[in-house]
């Protein structure tokens, strides 16, 4: 779907550019945007390489199951009797450990491991809501290090990359709390005729 988007922006470029006569522009900007983005990712793949061996290295000491045991008494009220899974709720400590660190690119494969176990302790073919709410943490998460914007930022030359840690703590925090309150209410609006959970 995305291919069909950006080949779609693409044309439409092209298309405004010879309606108005700015072909050459559009060509031009093409070539600098590519260059630009080549240039990006070089400049964040550092950081990026770094954060994520840290992951790893959190995983193969096993910090992660550490932190999962912190994290359970705030986690096991959001996903209901899914929680009594430790393999599903080791799955989901992993992915908000990566979201804490702000590691979206390691959080993914970590989250799709934990809504597949999530959706088959569900046996419903739609959605659970525990499903739900892991998208929705997934998607709104707290960030205590914002590694992956503080790379891009170095990279375009900023002199303090990580100077922006409160201002994305108090979004991220308060970005969650809305969600998840919105997934609450949306839940008591549209109960789910199936039970989450099936031992």
């Amino acid at each position: 779907m995305l291919n069909v988007l950006w080949a779609a922006f693409l044309a439409l470029a092209f298309v405004c550019g010879a309606v108005t006569g700015r072909l050459s522009e559009v060509s031009a900007a093409l070539t600098e945007g590519a260059a630009g983005a080549v240039t990006l990712a070089i400049g964040i793949a550092g950081l990026m390489c770094f954060w994520s061996g840290i992951m790893e290295l959190m995983q193969q000491s096993g910090l992660t199951h550490i932190i999962a045991r912190f994290l359970m008494p705030v986690l096991r009220p959001l996903f209901g009797k899914a929680s009594e899974d430790s393999e599903a709720m080791q799955a989901v400590s992993a992915n908000v450990t990566a979201n804490l660190l702000g590691l979206s690119n390691a959080a993914t494969p970590l989250g799709l491991r934990a809504a597949s176990r999530l959706h088959k302790l569900s046996g419903s073919d739609t959605a659970s809501d525990a499903v739900l709410t892991l998208i929705v943490l997934n998607s709104a998460s707290i960030q205590l290090v914002p590694s992956t914007v503080a790379a891009v930022r170095a990279a375009c030359g900023a002199q303090e990359p990580f100077d922006i840690m409160l201002p994305v703590w108090g979004a991220s925090v308060v970005s969650v709390a809305t969600a998840l309150l919105l997934c609450r209410a949306g839940r008591a609006v549209f109960p789910s005729e199936k039970a989450d959970y099936q031992k």
